[in-house]
């Protein structure tokens, strides 16, 4: 998907909110608002922003960087191997109940 991102007039966006908030939550558009000329302010879909908060954390950072070392080194699994794995784990633990 192309990340679209639009300068707008902070008077214009004021006037266009409820069409300014649609583009961004439909077409996860990026706004970047302007008083003057000077951006002050943006404008993200809610996903965008959970992802950018997640990502401020060092813990999550850390545990990716470890992440990505390990599938450097060939840790990696095809996901559907992982799956099957899964369920079989969770069968057996059924039949030791």
């Amino acid at each position: 998907m192309k990340t679209v991102v639009t300068s707008l007039p902070l008077t214009k966006a004021r006037v266009n909110l409820g069409q300014v908030v649609r583009r961004v939550h439909l077409n996860h558009e990026f706004f970047i608002l302007e008083k003057g000329g000077i951006p002050v302010a943006g404008l993200m879909h809610v996903d965008d922003v959970e992802d950018y908060l997640e990502m401020q954390n060092p813990t999550v950072k850390e545990q990716i960087r470890r992440s990505y070392a390990e599938y450097r080194r060939g840790k990696a699994r095809n996901a559907s191997d992982f799956l099957a794995e899964l369920k079989a784990q969770s069968r057996r633990r059924k039949r030791k109940q």
